[in-house]
């Protein structure tokens, strides 16, 4: 293990240069990866200005937007601006039928006027240590004493004291140790996370989501798709929780906004928080991830099916289920992009070569094969040992959205301490998830996703259903389901007062759902007992790929930890004939409104500036407005929100999503193909400025134009 480590570091160390556009790099390590090719590139900025633990930096203004976004600061006075995706569940959350902000829009036009949004956090990174020579040296120290489990409990202990150790050192703050390179290298982060969130404003969804599903993942784009809020801090800049008396959080660092138009050629950089790629998995796990990605895509059909049918005809029934499905549909189109880009780029062929390379790279040395072994083989042989019980699993996960309520009646009742207060408690946890219920959707929604479970699984996991499993028998079922229970809906529910715990489980409804979870649980149990073998084999198969790639720059996979990606403003070619432009104008919103298509409707307004050429300070230097524009930057879920900026740090665009044909970039980047779809800074100052009147908020922004 220790030859391992040093081979790791030596990769780390020794690296010379980069891979223009690819990659998702480690900000501590810009200086010795990375900062040369960049400078090539046109970068105008120092690895220091980029990332400094001693100096604001632009790491200081990047912040984690709630649980899956990017946002950052561009204004001393905490202003922060991300994705309309992103702040669209906090948004939904203070809409009501009265006060419809995702439909219609929303701007404070003040400080008194901006909404707090209860649950929002935005977290600041600190700073990021190496710890992995310390884990491992305690490691080989410990495994003198221990082996297996108790190893691994007694190297889990003494990394809960390093946090422990630097929570201490860092009050105000959340530390936490996370692995990398498949759990070769290891990094102590800590972070402070502000609670006061304030909702300023946000464009309609007829601009934010503007051509919804129909364009989601594709170009070209016209989508005006961001909001922004506000981070409020106490007197002394410190996170609390929220307060009339809190005040603006004064950032270490905001963004300057360039109002130059951007250039084919034009050098780019993200910094952000992707979520998670499988570029050090292998083809077997691809593989896996094919057949269960093809699980979620059939659940998902359904319920969107349901969904939308529903919320097409009932305005208040849309705004109740516009998370949830914007949610579902993300992953639902991804997921069959991503397989017919497998097929269409050979993906899976590609990476058996890549694994033949590397396995004829240990034959060649003894040393090699007694540290690595072959790991391919064996993560080959254990996922296709698991490849049933993890499938049953996606199924029974999938099948959950038919328990939008009772998914959470759980974690108050496992913190019970006096069991005659259960009705009192799962009341107060659960009546607000009716606030965003409609219970004949859900009827419905029930009827067909347990309809699915039964035809996706053994016979044995509805063993509970009794013998008969026909459609006719589901009906009737879950209609006396809904009959009866006490989670059927909202009035329903208001009866749970004064039941005794005994009554509640007892609930025809609780007893499907503890039946389904509980067949789930079992899976995890078994499905856990393979991961340790996996996990031994991936840790062999990551240090391999380190050591053989010795030299080379090499990024780790995400995991939602702050990266930086490079490249540069270009078009592409998805096919022979078609020939995209880097950008897209005003003009084409305007050719693709559909008044009778919820998803392309534009706003009168927005029309009138645009029949009047009224395009103020944002009009580009050929006269029209630049809505939409494309980089070879390398992002994946959870980067949405993250600045794309120019050679000097300034903010240029928000980074929202990929195209079509790049539905396979969490396993391989394609550089010809795959591209970063920005909105275009004009045009959101633009929304803010001449459609939603609040141009006061521009007064508090550095503005170079």
């Amino acid at each position: 293990m220790k030859k391992i480590i040093l081979s790791i570091l030596s990769v780390m160390i020794l690296a010379l240069s980069a891979k223009a556009d690819e990659g998702m790099w480690l900000l501590p390590l810009l200086q010795k990866m990375n900062i040369k090719t960049m400078k090539k590139m046109g970068l105008k900025l120092s690895a220091e200005e980029i990332y400094s633990v001693n100096k604001s930096s632009l790491k200081d203004a990047i912040v984690q937007f709630g649980g899956g976004c990017t946002g950052e600061m561009i204004s001393d006075e905490g202003l922060l601006i991300t994705n309309h995706h992103c702040g669209y569940s906090y948004i939904q959350q203070l809409s009501s039928d009265e006060h419809n902000y995702l439909e219609n829009g929303y701007w404070a036009m003040n400080r008194s006027e901006e909404i707090p949004a209860p649950g929002l956090t935005v977290t600041f990174l600190q700073r990021m240590d190496d710890v992995t020579q310390k884990i491992n040296s305690k490691k080989e120290e410990l495994a003198k004493s221990y082996s297996g489990k108790d190893l691994n409990l007694h190297v889990t202990k003494y990394i809960d004291g390093l946090v422990k150790e630097a929570q201490e050192a860092n009050p105000n703050c959340k530390v936490e140790i996370e692995d990398f390179y498949n759990k070769n290298v290891f990094y102590l982060i800590i972070y402070k996370v502000y609670k006061d969130v304030r909702f300023v404003g946000a464009p309609p969804s007829s601009v934010g989501k503007f051509g919804g599903d129909t364009d989601n993942w594709m170009w070209p784009r016209h989508t005006g798709d961001f909001s922004m809020f506000r981070v409020y801090a106490n007197a002394d800049n410190e996170p609390a929780e929220y307060s009339v008396d809190n005040v603006p959080f004064r950032p270490k660092k905001s963004l300057a906004i360039s109002l130059k138009d951007v250039k084919q050629g034009d050098f780019t950089m993200t910094i952000g928080y992707p979520g998670s790629t499988e570029r050090f998995q292998t083809a077997e796990q691809f593989k896996s991830m094919l057949a269960s990605n093809a699980i979620r895509i059939k659940a998902r059909t359904i319920a969107l099916d349901i969904m939308k049918s529903y919320m097409s005809k009932d305005p208040s029934v849309r705004l109740k289920y516009a998370d949830k499905a914007a949610h579902l549909s993300n992953g639902w189109k991804k997921w069959q992009g991503m397989e017919l880009a497998f097929d269409k780029l050979s993906v899976i062929d590609k990476q058996l070569e890549k694994e033949k390379d590397l396995l004829d790279w240990i034959a060649q040395s003894e040393e090699r094969v007694e540290k690595y072994g072959n790991p391919i083989d064996s993560i080959k042989k254990v996922s296709e040992e698991m490849s049933k019980t993890y499938n049953d699993l996606i199924t029974i996960n999938s099948s959950l959205v038919m328990f939008p309520v009772l998914s959470s009646v759980m974690k108050p009742l496992v913190s019970l301490k006096d069991t005659t207060m259960a009705a009192e408690v799962l009341y107060n946890a659960l009546l607000p998830l009716y606030k965003d219920y409609y219970e004949p959707l859900e009827r419905d929604l029930s009827k067909a996703i347990l309809s699915f479970y039964v035809k996706n699984l053994d016979k044995n996991y509805s063993a509970f259903l009794g013998e008969d499993l026909s459609d006719a028998f589901i009906s009737d079922y879950v209609d006396s389901l809904y009959n009866t229970s006490l989670f059927a809906n909202k009035e329903s529910f208001e009866n749970i007062k004064g039941k005794t715990l005994y009554q509640i489980v007892q609930d025809p409804m609780f007893m499907l759902y503890v039946n389904v979870s509980g067949l789930y649980r079992n899976l995890i149990v078994d499905y856990r007992t393979y991961l340790s073998r996996l996990q031994n084999a991936s840790i062999k198969y990551g240090a391999a790929k380190l050591a053989y790639n010795e030299g080379k720059a090499t990024y780790p996979d995400a995991n939602f930890t702050m990266r930086l990606s490079f490249g540069t403003v270009q078009p592409y070619s998805p096919k022979d004939g078609v020939d995209f432009r880097f950008y897209t104008t005003l003009k084409g919103v305007m050719e693709k409104e559909d008044p009778s298509n919820y998803e392309f409707i534009v706003p009168a307004k927005l029309k009138e500036l645009y029949k009047n050429k009224d395009f103020g300070a944002y009009e580009s230097k050929s006269g029209d407005l630049r809505t939409c524009f494309l980089t070879t930057n390398d992002i994946t879920g959870g980067n949405s929100g993250s600045p794309v900026l120019d050679a000097k740090g300034n903010l240029i665009a928000l980074a929202f999503d990929g195209n079509w044909e790049s539905m396979s970039s969490d396993v391989m980047f394609e550089p010809d193909l795959q591209r970063c779809i920005c909105v275009d800074i004009h045009y959101v100052l633009f929304l803010i400025d001449k459609v939603g009147g609040a141009a006061y908020l521009l007064d508090e922004m550095k503005i170079v134009r």
